[in-house]
């Protein structure tokens, strides 16, 4: 798995989910107590996350961090065709 692959699925399933919850980026970015631009570079897979950044991601969206992580792998799996 390339780590630029690995930050734009990442970055797909923040956004989706954003969306989803019907938040802009700045009320999504408010909400993380971050920028909206930090915000916009994530989504666009440009910036890899900590996991405290991470664990900020899936707070306000009401998720908790494996949720999160599990909505990624589940992306990851889905676009490669990965079965277990």
């Amino acid at each position: 798995m390339q780590d630029n692959s690995l930050a734009q699925q990442f970055g797909n399933v923040i956004r989706r989910l954003r969306m989803a919850g019907g938040l802009s980026q700045e009320e999504f970015a408010d909400l993380c107590g971050l920028h909206r631009t930090y915000i916009g570079a994530i989504e666009r897979g440009e910036k890899t996350v900590s996991i405290a950044t991470a664990s900020k991601l899936a707070q306000a969206l009401n998720l908790s961090l494996s949720q999160l992580f599990l909505q990624l792998e589940t992306n990851w799996e889905t676009k490669h065709n990965v079965n277990h």
